[in-house]
C-alpha cells in the first residue's frame, strides 16, 4: 500500500536551498520591480540573468519541461512543493523559468508548432529572450469561445485576422502573441470553429488600445488588443485549423493547477505574516496572539490552508498517476473553486488583524486581496468549475424511479431483515424481553 506524506531527502535539500535563496536573493530584487522593463533591458541583463544562471547550476531551470526542452520533467507532486515556494515572490517564476504566460505558451508550440515555429519562438522563449502574451478573451464574450467574434479569414495563402481581445496578458513586452481567432463559423461542432495564431506583436495592424493594470497597479500588463486586417501567412497557424479549443485546454489543464501551487504560497506568507503580528502587537492587556478571537482567525486560517494544499497536492498526486488531464477534470476544477475563496479569507483575516497597516501600501494585503478575485476568473469562472465538478459527480448516478430513494431508511431496514432474517428474529425478541423488565418495574 503506496501511502506517503513524506518529502524524498534529496528533493528536500533542493527545497531548503529554494527557500534560502529566495528570501536572502530573489525576494530584494522583486522588491526593486526590476522585472517590469522585460528581458532586454539592462536593469534585467544585470539583475535577473545571474539569478538565473543559479537556478540553472542547480537544476531547477523550467522544471516543467522535459529534458529535451532543457527541463527536468517533473512530475506534478514535485511541480506543487517547489510553486507553493516560488508563489511566495512575485519575480520568482522569472528567476525558475516557469512565468506565465510564456510557460503555456512554450508548451503549446512545443506540442503543436512547426520546426520552423520551434525555432522561431520556442527557444527564444524558453531561454527568456523573449516574452509573449496570450490574446484569447474578448470584450463582449469574455473566455466563452462560443461567444468569439475575432475572426481570421483566408484570403490567398495569407489569414487576415479582425477583431478586439481584452486582458491580453503579457502584452506590454511581448514579442510573439498567441492569437485566437474564429475560423470556420458554420462548422456544425461549435468547438471546432476556432483556430489558434502565432502573431508578431509589431505586425501591420496589431495595435494596443490602452494597458490595463490590476486593482490599484498602475500601467500594466494586460493589454486591450485591437487587429484591424492583420495579414500573417498561413503557417501563423498553430497546430490543426480548427483545433484552438482542444489546444488551449491542454494549456490550460496544467495553468489551474500551477495557479493554485503558487496560491498555497501566497495563502502561507499571508498567515506568516498574520502570526508574526499576533504575537508582536500589544494592548493594554497584552499581545493580541492571546485574545481568543484572534486565535481563532489564525487556527481557521491554518486549517482551511492544509486543507486546501492537500487537495492540491492529491490532484498533482492524480495527475502523475494518470497522465490523464481528462481522468482528473473534477479535481482540477474544485481544486480552482477552493483557490479564490481560500485565498480570500485568509488573506482578509491577515489584512484586518494588521489594523490600518493591513490596508495601507505598505503591506501586500490588498494586493492580495485583488488576486484572490482574479483567481476566481482567470482561467475560467468559478461558477464554470463548479458545474464541473457537479457534472462529473452526478454522471456516475442513475435516476431511481421509485417513489422512495434507494438510501430511505424504512427501505434500507427492510432489506437487512430481508437479508438477516434470523438476527431480525432475535433482536425482535430481545426488544420485546427488555420491554416486558420495563413495564414490570
Amino acid at each position: 500500500m503506496a501511502w506517503d506524506f513524506e518529502t524524498d531527502p534529496e528533493f528536500q535539500k533542493k527545497l531548503d536551498w529554494i527557500d534560502r535563496f529566495l528570501d536572502d536573493q530573489v525576494e530584494p530584487i522583486s522588491q526593486l520591480g526590476v522585472g517590469y522593463a522585460g528581458p532586454k533591458s539592462k536593469t534585467y541583463q544585470k539583475a535577473i540573468r545571474p539569478l538565473q544562471a543559479k537556478v540553472k547550476e542547480m537544476g531547477l531551470w523550467a522544471c516543467h519541461l522535459g529534458p529535451e526542452l532543457g527541463g527536468q520533467g517533473y512530475g506534478q507532486i514535485k511541480l506543487a512543493l517547489m510553486n507553493e515556494r516560488l508563489g511566495r515572490v512575485g519575480l520568482a517564476p522569472v528567476v525558475f523559468g516557469c512565468q506565465a504566460p510564456d510557460t503555456g505558451n512554450a508548451e503549446i508550440i512545443a506540442h503543436y508548432g512547426s520546426e520552423e515555429q520551434k525555432k522561431k519562438y520556442l527557444w527564444p522563449l524558453l531561454n527568456n529572450e523573449i516574452t509573449s502574451g496570450f490574446s484569447m478573451t474578448e470584450p463582449q464574450g469574455g473566455s466563452d469561445p462560443l461567444a468569439f467574434k475575432t475572426s481570421a479569414v483566408l484570403d490567398g495563402n495569407a489569414w487576415v485576422i479582425n477583431g478586439e481581445k481584452w486582458f491580453t496578458s503579457g502584452a506590454r513586452s511581448a514579442e510573439v502573441l498567441v492569437v485566437y481567432a474564429v475560423t470556420d463559423p458554420d462548422h456544425k461542432d461549435p468547438y471546432r470553429r476556432m483556430s489558434m495564431f502565432l502573431v508578431p506583436r509589431k505586425t501591420k495592424g496589431v495595435e494596443v488600445i490602452r494597458y490595463v493594470g490590476v486593482g490599484t497597479e498602475r500601467g500594466g500588463s494586460e493589454g486591450y488588443m485591437r487587429y484591424s486586417n492583420v495579414r500573417v501567412p498561413y503557417d501563423a497557424l498553430l497546430g490543426e485549423r480548427g483545433a484552438a479549443f482542444v489546444i488551449g485546454q491542454t494549456r490550460l489543464g496544467g495553468g489551474r493547477v500551477h495557479h493554485a501551487m503558487r496560491t498555497v504560497g501566497q495563502c502561507k506568507k499571508a498567515l506568516d505574516l498574520m502570526c508574526q503580528r499576533a504575537v508582536s502587537r500589544t494592548t493594554r492587556d497584552g499581545r493580541i496572539g492571546d485574545y481568543q478571537m484572534v486565535q481563532e482567525q489564525i487556527a481557521d486560517s491554518w486549517i482551511e490552508l492544509e486543507q486546501f494544499r492537500l487537495l492540491v497536492l492529491q490532484t498533482a498526486w492524480k495527475i502523475d498517476k494518470y497522465k490523464d488531464y481528462r481522468k482528473v477534470r473534477k479535481d482540477i476544477a474544485g481544486v480552482k473553486v477552493a483557490m479564490p475563496k481560500v485565498y480570500h479569507d485568509i488573506v482578509k483575516r491577515a489584512m484586518h488583524i494588521h489594523g490600518a497597516l493591513g490596508v495601507s501600501n505598505e503591506m501586500p494585503f490588498s494586493g492580495m486581496l485583488i488576486g484572490s478575485m482574479v483567481m476566481g476568473i482567470a482561467d475560467g469562472p468559478t461558477e464554470v468549475h463548479k458545474i464541473t465538478v457537479a457534472k462529473q459527480l452526478l454522471r456516475d448516478f442513475r435516476p431511481d424511479n421509485d417513489l422512495f430513494p434507494s438510501y430511505h431508511l424504512p427501505k434500507v431496514r427492510q432489506a437487512a431483515k430481508d437479508r438477516f432474517p434470523d438476527i431480525a428474529e432475535e433482536l425482535k425478541q430481545e426488544w420485546a424481553a427488555r420491554a416486558l423488565s420495563i413495564d414490570a418495574l
